[in-house]
């Protein structure tokens, strides 16, 4: 097998959900990597397994707050996977979700929701959306760049974040999708052209059926949704036309950042999230980490990947659709 482009990734948050399937597809590519979290643990299944793929990992302890204390690994590495993130600001959804606790799941979701909404409260501290989704990747972002001050590289540094789609409003606070639209800015912001090269993977729900037990029925819901919406005729309104209609209607919106910022409105109505869920397709863990593999490796990549783009990588395509060439996707993956 020929070495690839990439020879040495760090996979920041590399032993959690997404980040433990990156490192994976990563080694079946030939890539070198290693891993850093605030446990420095290696990965391990939600019955407590390490995997034999562990073993090839570099697992470190360092924190996305002081990159400092993994600099070592970033000057060593050709390209950067940061996968920290987190859906509601009270961390311990994921262990429920782990768990399949669908009370406790449910009672983070609402608390967190209201919370959002109290005006009183101030952004930006321990565990909040601002540090995990935003500024810890801005941190690592910059720290990744000074490390490359002085030296030379074959291609761009990709640096690859793990930001989403806007399909969970309002069930989860604005201020989720709003830190990781401020944190792909910031990042595009900080990075040169030539020397280095943003990739913002966007997936929708990405589930897992043994890991993530609890996302399954609502992955097969919204596969049926977007099925459905792909086979109404054209020129019949579908539900999720109906809603962005009724969201333009209730709300005017901006793309802009303000202040480094999004604007309250600049999201649109929660209607057109509710929209996207209707209509972007779930999205398998193991999909996610292939396509995040293909785009490292793969200089002429940057910019958005949305879960349609992601599927065209890794070479998978709805029965209803034909690729690009118009052949029709040949593997089917569960």
């Amino acid at each position: 097998m020929a070495a690839p482009s990439v020879q040495k990734i760090l996979v920041v948050g590399g032993n959690g959900f997404i980040g433990s399937a990156i490192c994976r597809a990563a080694l079946a590519k030939g890539m070198q990597v290693t891993s850093v979290s605030s446990s420095g643990r290696p990965y391990t299944t939600p019955k407590g397994h390490s995997p034999q793929w562990t073993s090839r990992v570099t697992w470190l302890k360092g924190s996305a707050k002081n990159p400092s204390s993994f600099s070592d690994a970033l000057c060593e590495a050709h390209g950067v996977v940061h996968t920290l993130g987190t859906l509601f600001e009270d961390g311990k959804y994921k262990q429920a979700l782990k768990d399949g606790d669908i009370p406790k799941v449910v009672g983070t979701a609402l608390n967190s929701v209201f919370s959002s909404q109290n005006p009183l409260l101030e952004r930006g501290g321990e565990g909040s959306y601002d540090e995990v989704n935003r500024d810890s990747a801005l941190r690592v972002c910059e720290a990744f760049i000074a490390s490359g001050k002085g030296k030379q590289y074959s291609s761009p540094r990709p640096f690859v974040y793990i930001s989403a789609e806007d399909v969970f409003r309002p069930f989860i606070p604005a201020r989720y999708i709003e830190t990781k639209r401020e944190a792909e800015e910031g990042i595009r912001a900080l990075l040169s052209p030539g020397q280095y090269r943003g990739v913002f993977v966007r997936p929708s729900l990405v589930y897992h059926a043994h890991y993530r037990p609890l996302t399954t029925p609502a992955a097969a819901a919204l596969d049926l949704s977007a099925t459905l919406h792909r086979k109404i005729p054209q020129g019949i309104p579908t539900p999720s036309y109906i809603l962005r209609q009724l969201g333009s209607i209730l709300s005017s919106h901006s793309s802009l950042p303000v202040d480094g910022r999004m604007q309250d409105d600049a999201l649109g109505s929660p209607l057109e999230s509710v929209a996207n869920a209707m209509t972007i397709p779930p999205i398998h863990v193991d999909h996610v980490a292939e396509a995040t593999a293909i785009a490292l490796e793969d200089a002429s990549i940057s910019g958005v990947i949305g879960v349609r783009r992601m599927r065209e990588l890794i070479g998978w395509w709805p029965e209803s659709e034909s690729h690009p060439s118009g052949h029709r996707k040949t593997t089917e993956y569960s």
